[in-house]
């Protein structure tokens, strides 16, 4: 005993000297940057400061509208960008990088930037998809593979995560977050930031995580895209920006200004937002990136008359970097000039900006992310598709399973599968697909052709969204001489995502004319759903036997569906946002506050008259191929200070024939409070794994910060009181003292 303590002892404080180096070599390694850049800064022409404050577009992909005709390469030749998107290849950058670092005075190295959002080349679920497997290890992962890929590319930076909290499925982004719940979404904002940037940003196979989009983009007026934000500053706070911080906490290097005005000021000219929060509040060290074109966007806002008032008033408030507006270079000079920007202004974005190109290892080696070799050798490893292949299937959220429909029986010899998703191979991948390509794309269809004991009858049916080349009839047929019916339908990959917000969040409606259709044949049916968002799925549920929403589930769709649908995967998503009954509920979500008039029979209460209030499919909804039961919820004690922490157990047996995973969520309701509270709050989840019989003890603590709200003077705070915790239909009540 008395060697394995001594042992313990000398492990302790091996571990602690280590920590102890670590931290030192950081510092010094900060140290040594801030030093090189403080004496490049020193060399520097105001010209030459003006160019590393610019981000243009590559020939490549142009995610929005380019400005003026200029030359790239005559911009990077004189001295005139600090960094460039849109532009890929361990070649193609090592050409540009060239040429800043080898054809001008200084030699200073691009940035290069790019939207790797679910993948670089090996292409994972879309990231709602990814947050309803609730397994942030797993999210986290695909992000570092993401980042090894782009790194093996010649990308330095990623425009992602996106952190924005959504609770309008109207809104086509809400495929690039983790949903609806704050608490949540802040946890899958630091994994993000984690997976990109790794442990050590000089290696070659990390990148530089973005934050976006900052802030209240998700809150758009009507799920608009692009549209106005409305919000109290204590909703702000408590609600939209905590994501934020928690990429700020988790070591984020760069943000990004949204695109909407936020209680009518632009946010790319928003300085509550990016001097006061972010840089004051937080103490930011990184730097701010506008969003494409957003700094020249305030004039089509009506808050800026020109490009120079633009200018003027997106830099004071703290963008450091302009992303292809071309405003800061032809107008910060003149506003130096006429004294509305200072010099020392342009030192310290410049600063910020040089200082991440340090971090990164650029001026060591400018073309550490070149070498071609590695990207072959990296691009589409095995290892990364067969974990694309588990990050899919784990976000798969069973959503009905009527009569066990579903695992497919051994005793199937034939389905019909029908719908134009079967074997769409580019829809599969979702937008944001970075340098994904359809031919590395599996899909089901490919993938069920494979059994050699399955007859696959195959008949797409109909188009995604018109009624040209209906195939109503062969379908009718394919389903009569099949045992089951499986529906491939859904959203293509261009109806979620940017500029893509929708009116109507039904499945097209050709598509629910092929199912009814097709209904004719008596056949049990099974609907594979992809989809970017929640969509109303009011028939299907009523009419469908079994619904699987597998979201757009990236390059290897077609192997991790027919995973799940023969039962070699049980699965085990959760929803991370609400599918409504219908949109006329949105923006529709699970913590929301009570009415002085809660909803009843009676009617002078708050309700719909022609519909429920709450969600078809609520918010953490997912089904399994086995069953749970929940048991024996205790607290530690029933009364804490507030210096106290609480101590929560329940018991968890899987009490279906077979294993299967489960995410235990812990809600917190507060009784009453000087802010009104919401119903619930979600503040812990564990996802555990049980065989068949066998039962899991579950523990959570709460500390009081944990039930911490945004109070009146807009300082966070924790009021004693009573607090009832829930964990699924159990529930207890403790007192805050």
């Amino acid at each position: 005993m008395k060697k394995v303590k001594f042992f313990g002892i000398i492990m302790l404080l091996v571990f602690f000297l280590g920590g102890c180096n670590s931290a030192n070599e950081q510092k010094m390694a900060t140290n040594e940057h801030e030093a090189r850049v403080d004496a490049l800064l020193a060399k520097m022409t105001l010209k030459e400061k003006l160019g590393q404050l610019m981000q243009y577009t590559g020939a490549g992909e142009v995610t929005g509208p380019v400005e003026g005709t200029y030359s790239r390469l005559d911009k990077i030749k004189a001295g005139e960008a600090g960094s460039m998107l849109n532009v890929n290849g361990a070649s193609y950058t090592r050409k540009l990088q060239q040429i800043a670092v080898e054809e001008t005075r200084l030699g200073i190295p691009l940035i290069f930037g790019y939207d790797v959002i679910h993948g670089y080349k090996t292409i994972f679920p879309v990231p709602l998809g990814e947050a309803a497997s609730w397994n942030l290890e797993s999210i986290e992962k695909a992000a570092r593979i993401a980042a090894e890929e782009a790194a093996s590319a010649g990308q330095h930076w990623t425009f992602a995560p996106m952190v924005d909290i959504a609770r309008d499925a109207r809104w086509g982004r809400v495929m690039e977050g983790a949903g609806e719940d704050t608490y949540y979404g802040s946890l899958v904002a630091a994994a993000r930031v984690r997976g990109f940037q790794g442990k050590d940003l000089s290696a070659n196979n990390t990148i530089v995580a973005c934050a976006k989009h900052f802030a209240a983009y998700g809150a758009a007026q009507a799920g608009r895209d692009y549209y106005t934000t409305e919000v109290s500053e204590r909703t702000f706070r408590e609600i939209y920006l905590p994501p934020f911080k928690a990429a700020v906490d988790a070591g984020v290097l760069t943000f990004m200004s949204a695109f909407n005005d936020l209680n009518g000021i632009p946010t790319s000219g928003n300085a509550f937002l990016t001097k006061q929060v972010l840089i004051n509040e937080w103490n930011f060290q990184g730097f701010v990136v506008s969003d494409w074109g957003a700094v020249q966007q305030m004039i089509n806002h009506r808050y800026v008359k020109d490009l120079k008032q633009a200018t003027e008033v997106s830099f004071n408030a703290g963008v450091h970097m302009d992303m292809e507006n071309n405003a800061y270079f032809t107008h910060l000079e003149e506003l130096i000039n006429d004294g509305k920007v200072s010099l020392s202004q342009v030192d310290e974005a410049v600063r910020r900006i040089l200082l991440v190109k340090a971090k990164l290892g650029l001026f060591e080696d400018p073309y550490k992310y070149c070498d071609t070799t590695h990207e072959k050798n990296t691009l589409l490893k095995a290892e990364f598709l067969e974990f694309a292949r588990q990050s899919a299937r784990e976000s798969f959220v069973l959503l009905k399973n009527q009569k066990n429909t579903l695992p497919l029986s051994e005793n199937i010899k034939s389905v019909a599968l029908i719908g134009p998703l079967a074997n769409s191979k580019v829809d599969m991948m979702g937008t944001w697909s970075a340098r994904g390509d359809a031919k590395d794309v599996i899909t089901l269809k490919e993938e069920l052709e494979k059994r050699a004991d399955l007859k696959v009858n195959f008949v797409k049916g109909s188009n995604i969204n018109d009624e040209k080349n209906n195939e109503f009839e062969q379908a009718l047929a394919a389903a009569k001489k099949s045992d089951v019916v499986i529906f491939a339908v859904g959203e293509e990959a261009m109806m979620s995502g940017e500029a893509l917000s929708r009116m109507d969040i039904r499945i097209p409606e050709v598509q629910r004319k092929l199912m009814e259709y097709v209904l004719k044949s008596g056949k049990p049916t099974v609907l594979v759903l992809f989809n970017g968002r929640p969509l109303s799925l009011v028939w299907e549920n009523q009419n469908l036997d079994a619904i699987l929403d597998v979201w757009l589930p990236g390059t290897m769709a077609g192997p991790a569906i027919a995973d799940v649908l023969f039962g070699a995967y049980n699965p085990s998503g959760k929803l991370p946002m609400s599918f409504p009954y219908d949109v006329g509920q949105c923006p529709i979500f699970y913590n929301h506050k009570n009415s002085g008039r809660p909803a009843t029979q009676e009617r002078y209460t708050s309700k719909y008259i022609d519909g429920p209030n709450e969600a078809l499919f609520p918010f953490a909804f997912g089904l399994s191929y086995t069953t749970f039961e929940y048991a024996n919820l205790k607290l530690d004690k029933t009364t804490i200070g507030m210096n106290d922490s609480l101590h929560i157990s329940v018991d968890v047996k899987n009490t279906g024939s077979r294993a299967g995973e489960e995410v235990v969520h812990l809600f917190v309701n507060d009784s009453f409070a000087s802010i009104t509270p919401a119903v619930k709050q979600l503040r812990g989840f564990e996802k555990i794994k049980l065989e068949a019989g066998e039962t899991k003890n579950v523990l959570f603590s709460i500390h009081p910060k944990d039930l911490a709200f945004v109070g009146f003077d807009l300082n966070w705070i924790t009021e004693p009181g009573e607090f009832e915790v829930e964990v699924k239909d159990l529930k207890a009540i403790f007192v805050v003292k």
